[in-house]
């Protein structure tokens, strides 16, 4: 593993580590719409390994895998922001349901259900769950999140302000909070799905299994679910003032 003159051999860390990279890969790309390669994360991993590898050394503190799939996991992630996976289009469509989701909410003072969302949104119940389907990957916040239609701060700078990673600092404000108050405010069956998806670490297979429906179905369910909490958020902190 190391070359006569002491330093590690690159080429054979990147050999050894070339799994941990796909399966980090298949594992994010369970969780994105089929609009996503795996093949360009694997390869935006191999490039987060490789400066792992670069940047890593014996007394950093801590494992170097455990190093390397921060590393790895992080170049996923920016590969995706680039290219902005999820598309305009379907971006607008899930602001849409949140938007309906909010209103109905205020109207019934429950959870609308999935008919409710669609007559709102003047569509057949097949045409919102294909909405809800093409929305897979969408997520509970992005960050163009950090700003308003008009450029200015939101709620994201007043809730993580001077932190080099704003959307972990949240994790150690009253946004945790409010996404476990969120999460417990979600109709029975949406809330165990996100119990397995998150805690539980399932795939949608496997929580397909424990539901008793099928892998697409859970995607659409879970898409809801992260629509549901982002219109339940933005009731209670996207707006309130600084």
């Amino acid at each position: 593993m190391y070359t006569v003159k002491g330093k590690a051999d690159k080429n054979h860390m990147l050999t050894e580590h070339a799994a941990l990279v796909k399966r980090l890969a298949h594992q994010m790309k369970a969780k994105l719409p089929p609009s996503v390669e795996v093949d360009d994360l694997i390869q935006a991993g191999m490039m987060g390994l490789l400066d792992a590898i670069n940047r890593y050394e014996d007394n950093h503190g801590a494992q170097f895998e455990t190093y390397a799939v921060l590393r790895i996991r992080g170049a996923m992630v920016d590969e995706l922001r680039s290219n902005d996976w999820l598309p305009r289009s379907t971006r607008s469509s899930m602001k849409k349901v949140e938007t309906a989701m909010t209103k109905l909410q205020q109207q019934l003072g429950r959870p609308p259900s999935e008919l409710e969302v669609a007559k709102s949104l003047g569509v057949s119940l097949p045409e919102y769950q294909e909405m809800l389907f093409e929305g897979g990957g969408h997520q509970l916040v992005y960050y163009e999140d950090f700003h308003d239609e008009d450029g200015n701060d939101s709620f994201l700078d007043r809730y993580a302000v001077d932190d080099d990673d704003p959307l972990r600092a949240l994790l150690d404000t009253d946004f945790r909070s409010a996404v476990i108050e969120a999460i417990d405010s979600l109709p029975p069956r949406e809330k165990i799905l996100m119990g397995l998806y998150y805690e539980e670490e399932l795939n949608l297979k496997e929580i397909g299994a424990v539901l008793g429906v099928s892998e697409s179905r859970v995607s659409q369910l879970h898409t809801q679910a992260v629509a549901r909490l982002r219109a339940s958020l933005k009731e209670k902190l996207w707006t309130s003032p600084a």
